[in-house]
């Protein structure tokens, strides 16, 4: 799960992570007014959308003036901020972040993720703040420094010093240093976060380090240990078939093409998808329905993947071993019968109950298309989408 900008640096706050002052607003003239209540001459809107880029984007406003500021607000609020990261279709905006300019020197990019080759937490930093760190590790690869962290002791002092040197910051700034990169170990650990960046890290006019920028993501499986976290989730940043999906259980992802797949087991749904693509077709969705799924559940499934109006037509791939195939020829039945299903639907099932599965099929009035091997399965499922095109 994804959180804003301004969602991250107040949970950085708490961690002793120093953020500049901010303040939220959802209109024009509540933007106007934060700019007021924070005092200065200069401001900076910022959209608020679970992407990075947004400066590239038009999504980052500098202003010099309370009126320029609601200016701003209001050519923000309402668009959809098309990145580099969100596709052509963007995120739509809805709320804006007002902050102070901050005068400063020299930028840092800093970063923490979970790296699961190693299972530690990789620290990663860069004295060049405030690019893109793809281009840096291009141009640059050894301004990157890295630092893998043992969890049994979790970052220790001394490494946060390193990475400070590292990074060519002064030695009176190092102790600063030290505190905001202990502290937000602590919050990524704490959190269960997967992703922690500040991008750029500055140093101010004045010698201070402050987070001008904040991105945080959360492992979904442990949200319901941190109840403050889970509620920052947005909906209306999130793809609403993948949040549907969520909010029934099923693990989905959105893809751009046009065979709706219902496959248990993650492995399976990869292998699927490449047999697709490998029988020239393209694979609407990743949707694992998991074990033990019930007729209810396949029904479900149906629903979601027919919500994609781009599916010209369904794969039913199932493996059974926990979950067992009558179950799913039932559903599979129950949906064709009591949805609008208008698109072929091709059905391979293997595994616990087979011969079960495959008679209920057979003996049922729904037109389906079946399949023996996954081979076959995704050749069938290719073809119909030709012949329905035809």
């Amino acid at each position: 799960m994804d959180i804003h900008e301004y969602q991250a640096k107040a949970l950085l706050a708490e961690y002793d992570v120093p953020i500049a002052t901010g303040g939220l607003a959802y209109s024009p003239e509540q933007a106007a007014y934060r700019a007021k209540e924070i005092g200065g001459g200069q401001w900076v809107v910022k959209a608020q959308v679970h992407s990075g880029a947004r400066g590239k984007a038009g999504g980052i406003r500098m202003c010099d003036s309370e009126d320029e500021v609601w200016e701003a607000a209001d050519d923000l609020l309402g668009r959809r901020l098309v990145t580099d990261q969100t596709g052509p279709v963007g995120k739509g905006v809805y709320r804006l972040y007002v902050e102070p300019v901050v005068p400063f020197g020299t930028e840092i990019y800093l970063s923490m993720v979970l790296d699961r080759q190693s299972e530690r937490i990789m620290l990663v930093m860069s004295g060049s703040g405030g690019m893109e760190i793809e281009e840096v590790a291009e141009t640059d690869p050894d301004a990157i420094v890295r630092i893998s962290i043992e969890p049994a002791v979790g970052l220790q002092a001394f490494q946060a010093r390193a990475m400070a040197f590292a990074c060519g910051l002064e030695a009176g700034l190092v102790s600063q240093a030290e505190q905001l990169l202990l502290g937000a170990y602590r919050a990524f650990r704490d959190l269960d976060a997967t992703m922690l960046e500040i991008n750029p890290l500055v140093v101010t006019e004045e010698g201070r380090l402050l987070a001008l920028d904040a991105k945080m993501s959360f492992d979904d499986n442990a949200l319901f240990r941190h109840q403050n976290v889970s509620e920052l989730r947005d909906k209306s940043q999130e793809d609403p078939r993948e949040m549907n999906a969520a909010d029934r259980g099923l693990n989905y992802v959105g893809l751009d093409g046009n065979i709706g797949c219902i496959i248990n087991g993650a492995g399976l749904a990869m292998a699927t998808m490449d047999m697709i693509k490998h029988s020239g077709g393209e694979p609407a969705n990743f949707l694992d329905i998991g074990g033990g799924a019930s007729p209810d559940r396949v029904v479900k499934a149906f629903k979601l993947v027919l919500s994609d109006e781009r599916v010209e037509a369904i794969l039913v791939n199932i493996f059974a071993g926990i979950n067992r195939c009558d179950w799913v020829a039932e559903g599979v039945v129950k949906a064709m019968t009591d949805l609008e299903v208008n698109v072929p639907v091709v059905v391979r099932l293997s595994g616990t109950n087979v011969e079960e599965g495959r008679r209920i099929l057979a003996e049922s009035d729904v037109e389906l298309i079946t399949a023996e091997t996954l081979a076959e399965a995704g050749e069938k499922s290719v073809a119909a989408v030709s012949w329905e095109a035809n």
